[in-house]
């Protein structure tokens, strides 16, 4: 049984047909790469996986239960990067990642500071996240791929802002998420060079 299926999922905004009748299955350890033009309806299909938003009609299902049913248990096993970082620029580096651990019911009182070795925030980590550069600030919200262990990952364009090393540390991470069986279903601009195959979902623009 697939662990995730979409079923025939509309999704009209302002007046505007994104897409309709759209369908698809995932199994473990497969990456899904969304694509298309600007505003043919590729973080909008995202939300509506994450259940931050409700389609027009159709249906998403979560191991045979719909996701509306049970939102909670939905929600603990996926993890979400989305054009909102959701990094306090208030709080330097360790005090956002704790608060996200709370929310989530992940421990806070873990050391967190070889997890900024490997974003390469050390030495960043009593500034606030407002004076950090925005690559800095994904490089804090994409953490959470390391915090979290959980099946569904979802991320809507994580390589925008990033240099080359920190793209390949994603890429890294990703790859390691679809071996372990992960599911993977992402929006990017880039290429994605994996060693598993990748999955296309073309949405086109709808006047």
């Amino acid at each position: 049984m697939s662990l995730l299926s979409v079923n025939k999922l509309s999704c009209v905004k302002r007046d505007r047909i994104l897409f309709e009748e759209l369908g698809f299955s995932m199994q473990a350890g497969e990456l899904l790469h969304v694509q298309g033009p600007n505003g043919a309806g590729k973080t909008s299909l995202l939300r509506l996986l994450v259940g931050l938003s409700l389609p027009d009609s159709g249906s998403i299902q979560w191991r045979g239960e719909d996701i509306r049913r049970t939102p909670g248990q939905y929600q603990s096993e996926l993890c979400y990067f989305g054009h909102k970082l959701g990094v306090n620029l208030a709080l330097n580096a360790i005090d956002n990642l704790r608060f996200w651990c709370r929310m989530q019911g992940l421990p806070t009182n873990q050391d967190l500071y070889p997890l900024l070795e490997t974003m390469g925030l050390v030495g960043l980590e009593e500034l606030p996240a407002g004076q950090l550069s925005a690559g800095q600030q994904r490089r804090i919200a994409l953490a959470r791929f390391w915090l979290k262990s959980c099946p569904l990952w979802v991320l809507d364009e994580p390589f925008t802002a990033l240099d080359k090393q920190a793209v390949a540390l994603l890429k890294s991470r990703l790859a390691e998420h679809l071996q372990s069986q992960g599911l993977i279903i992402m929006t990017s601009h880039q290429s994605l060079d994996f060693p598993l195959p990748v999955r296309e979902l073309h949405l086109e623009y709808r006047l």
